[in-house]
């Protein structure tokens, strides 16, 4: 009995509840290129800036940088005509469309992945990648928000599962989270079995990669705009996935935002219809350059249980 811990009062060491941050410090091999997003993001809104700079910043991550000159060889970019340097893909698109050129090229050696936590394929998150970043852009047009930030915000919206995938792989492979099939959403599988959401997941990978307040904060409130401390571009995002899930599957197309969330943007909901059919047809005009990043990613695709290991230093 004197030997009995419970009888000698030994106090129990509290658990803590896993938290988001846990499963971003728990990621041993974080992607580089997200990274260098927010700083082409401040060269390119610097007057002073050159192209000459950015290409530099781009090269400073071999995996980013051979994804730039993949893209500029597309049939998208190309005409036909090959580039084999960074300067020189960078300078077939242009100055104005460098950083999609750049944050497409970032997130296509993140996103182009099985989930196989979600029961997503590679081809088909990346789809559904791009066709947020597309939406979110439009939308920021027609709202008059920053273009390449709601891009981004857009491209990088399902990155919390990309971490919850991972995470899961090295710690608990018999997870299994479930999509809504009206929301298209896991939320509350998330919520029911990790205590949080991808969204909380995502912003917490952001804010580790150095993203603006705002962006982590709208990533954050994806779900439910009305709690974002940024509200305008949680609402652009959450409506954003709505026009993603029904461009990539209008079969199964998910509740529209609500009048209140439509009207934080603003945006009459009769113009949905217009941003859907834009997207869908950005997607049909990119659609050779979805096959090439898809196949340039697909190299031992089988072995990619892990994220990418580092390639960027501060």
């Amino acid at each position: 009995m004197g030997n009995d811990p419970k009888s000698a009062g030994c106090p129990r060491v509290a658990t803590r509840p896993l938290a988001p941050s846990d499963i971003v410090q728990a990621v041993k091999h974080l992607p580089s290129a997200p990274q260098v997003l927010p700083r082409i993001k401040r060269l390119l809104t610097d007057c002073n800036s050159s192209i000459e700079e950015i290409v530099e910043l781009i090269r400073l991550d071999p995996g980013m940088a051979a994804q730039v000159v993949r893209v500029g060889n597309s049939a998208y970019y190309s005409s036909g005509a090959s580039c084999s340097t960074v300067e020189e893909a960078v300078g077939r698109v242009g100055f104005n469309q460098v950083y999609e050129l750049a944050s497409y090229a970032a997130a296509a050696q993140v996103l182009i992945r099985p989930l196989a936590v979600y029961g997503i394929e590679a081809d088909d998150f990346w789809l559904q990648s791009l066709a947020g970043a597309f939406a979110a852009e439009v939308l920021a047009q027609r709202t008059g928000q920053d273009a390449s930030t709601a891009y981004t915000i857009g491209l990088l919206h399902g990155i919390g599962m990309v971490a919850i995938d991972e995470w899961a792989l090295r710690s608990r492979r018999g997870l299994r989270l479930s999509r809504d099939e009206i929301t298209d959403s896991a939320s509350a599988s998330e919520q029911a079995q990790l205590g949080f959401t991808q969204a909380d997941t995502g912003a917490a990978l952001l804010c580790h990669w150095g993203f603006p307040a705002e962006v982590c904060a709208a990533m954050r409130g994806q779900d439910d705009p009305a709690t974002a401390d940024h509200t305008c571009l949680a609402a652009l995002l959450h409506t954003a996935k709505f026009v993603r899930s029904v461009a990539c599957q209008p079969d199964r197309a998910p509740p529209r935002p609500s009048a209140p969330v439509l009207a934080l943007l603003p945006l009459p909901a009769n113009s949905l219809p217009a941003i859907i059919a834009e997207v869908v047809l950005r997607l049909k005009e990119v659609s050779p350059l979805l096959e090439i990043a898809t196949m340039a990613a697909a190299v031992n695709l089988s072995d990619r249980t892990r994220f990418p290991v580092d390639g960027f230093h501060h």
